[in-house]
């Protein structure tokens, strides 16, 4: 359980990572300290917060064929980037330009999340 969620923290922390890396819309200072805190703050999001999403969007879900997940990531990115504002961490920010810059980043971080999820079963 703990390995999981550790892997799950490192894992999150890559796909951010990877979208500030190739994403300009998609900006952060920090270092690797940004990725561990981000990657947790994801973590706990998507354990705790996506799930209740999910139920509470269901009927948009069913009419959009699974599209409205994509603005449930996106949700939690826009979650994350303001809790790292927010709590101030020392040396980490994370901006995202724009609702375009939340959706391409959720596409992302939706594919990465769904090819971990099948190489781990």
């Amino acid at each position: 359980m703990l390995k999981r969620a550790l892997i799950g923290i490192v894992i999150n922390g890559l796909a951010l990572y990877l979208l500030v890396e190739f994403l300009n819309e998609v900006t952060g200072t920090g270092g690797i300290k940004l990725y561990l805190i981000g990657g947790l703050i994801i973590g706990i999001l998507n354990a705790f917060i996506k799930p209740l999403m999910k139920i509470l969007a269901l009927p948009f879900v069913i009419i959009t064929a699974g599209l409205f997940l994509i603005v449930i990531n996106a949700v939690i990115l826009y979650l994350t980037e303001w809790i790292i504002n927010t709590m101030a961490f020392r040396d980490v920010t994370l901006h995202f330009v724009g609702l375009g810059s939340y959706l391409i980043a959720a596409i992302i971080l939706g594919i990465i999340n769904w090819l971990y999820n099948i190489l781990l079963k």
